[in-house]
């Protein structure tokens, strides 16, 4: 079952029992304003008969016409209980109401105009019979009057009242599935995309939004989805298409070197040397490549738990370990801006940052300056500088400048750069230093921002 079949159903059953309970309530409430209309009707007739006015028990022609045009007896009747116990008829219809030990009790009772009202059946005519005490024994009177024609309009109420329900619940039925309908159109084409996209991964496109209310939300978002879907695919793609691009090279050198191997006793010594050192170099920078590449998919998608990071921590520690590996001079002036981030992830993005400005600051004339102002990084050396060009393009994956393309790197260094600065909800930043070299950097979000200790 559909959810706009759902809806349609709950509709109805909602409508349905409202007019459910609505129309008991109604066929209660008739029923008791006729039994109220007849127990005040018996209760006149009952003191006009005991003081004495017999006359309300017959009309002048001692009859009255009912359905069809038929003469039909009034449908009073009275009669007298005797404080013995029997009865003598007052007048009205020629029935004779059969006598109780509640009758008997009021007949024999000392209360005058005390009552009891109870219905009873003769000849398959139902009668409602009030019984008032004389009082000091002298016996009792009963009216009664016919209630089969009141039982029939209450008879045909409560048909009337269900027929009425059962079209309600009919109509409520059909405007239910035409509102279901117009809910669920949104929400249909919504599921035909999802099962399209878990499908084939493709989007058959996005969702109408309409109107504010949730369903224009979820389609909104929905949306929003499909089109960080669309560009983390098309973003696989290219990197894909990169990374193939940039291992064909190391890969076809192997491949040479590997048919020349083939040949190595018939190489001269230096030959051999050369070819060796070749492969060693090659393979080197395939793993150096590959573990960039790794580097490069953790930057988005890390698991690392977010911590309370002091970046002036972070940059030391990268610091130390750059002077180790490069022997170059490094000044950090840092505040005590402490981020909420990754720690690792953010010491990794800054030793990218020294080793590529101790890298194209290969005369070594001046120490790399690394300064941390509020969250953002900033690391400044004092080699070539940069292109116009290489400016809006360091970032990009596997993109070298024309000055680095003689130096060792696979050019993916700057970018996992980026990718650590996405992660934070930062930016990235590069523009030439006044003086000489290069200024590089990065921004954490201010959001991120913990406020001193």
């Amino acid at each position: 079952m559909n959810l706009g079949t759902r809806l349609a159903l709950a509709f109805a059953l909602v409508v349905a029992l409202t007019a459910g309970v609505v129309g008991v309530l109604a066929f209660r409430s008739g029923v008791e304003r006729v039994i109220g209309e007849v127990n005040r009707g018996l209760h006149t007739a009952s003191a006009a008969i005991i003081d004495g006015h017999r006359g309300v028990l017959h009309d002048p022609a001692g009859v009255v016409v009912g359905d069809a045009g038929l003469e039909q007896p009034l449908p009073l009747t009275a009669q007298r209980i005797d404080p013995g116990g029997g009865v003598t008829p007052l007048g009205g219809r020629a029935v004779t109401f059969p006598v109780g030990d509640a009758d008997r009790a009021l007949a024999t009772g000392s209360t005058r105009g005390a009552t009891s009202t109870a219905e009873v059946i003769v000849r398959h005519d139902t009668y409602r019979v009030l019984t008032t005490s004389l009082g000091n024994g002298a016996g009792a009177v009963q009216v009664g009057i016919d209630v089969n024609q009141s039982r029939q309009v209450m008879s045909g109420m409560a048909k009337e009242i269900t027929a009425l329900t059962l079209l309600v619940t009919a109509i409520a039925a059909g405007l239910g599935w035409v509102l279901a309908r117009r809910i669920t159109r949104r929400l249909v084409r919504l599921t035909a995309i999802a099962e399209d996209v878990s499908a084939t991964g493709l989007s058959g496109g996005e969702v109408p939004v309409q109107g504010r209310d949730e369903v224009a939300r979820l389609s909104s978002s929905f949306n929003t989805m499909l089109r960080r879907l669309a560009d983390s695919r098309e973003a696989q793609e290219r990197l894909v298409q990169d990374i193939a691009h940039e291992l064909r090279t190391p890969l076809t050198s192997l491949r040479t070197n590997a048919t020349v191997l083939h040949r190595l006793d018939q190489l001269r010594p230096e030959s051999r040397v050369r070819l060796l050192a070749d492969v060693e170099g090659e393979t080197r920078e395939l793993s150096h490549l590959v573990n960039e590449l790794i580097a490069l998919a953790l930057a988005r998608g890390t698991d690392e738990e977010e911590t309370d990071v002091d970046l002036a921590e972070v940059v030391r520690d990268a610091a130390a370990r750059a002077r180790r590996r490069t022997d170059r001079e490094i000044n950090i002036d840092a505040d005590r801006t402490r981020v909420r981030g990754q720690r690792l992830a953010l010491e990794r993005a800054v030793g990218n940052l020294l080793e590529n400005a101790a890298k194209f600051d290969t005369d070594g004339t001046g120490p790399v300056d690394v300064e941390v102002r509020a969250g953002t990084i900033t690391v400044s050396d004092r080699g070539p500088g940069l292109g116009t060009e290489d400016l809006g393009r360091i970032f990009d994956r596997f993109y070298r400048a024309d000055t680095s393309r003689s130096l060792p790197g696979s050019g993916l260094g700057l970018a996992i750069v980026a990718g650590i600065a996405e992660a934070h909800d930062g930016t990235t930043f590069a523009r030439n230093r006044a003086g000489g070299g290069a200024t590089i950097g990065f921004t954490i979000a201010t959001s991120r921002l913990l406020p001193d200790r």
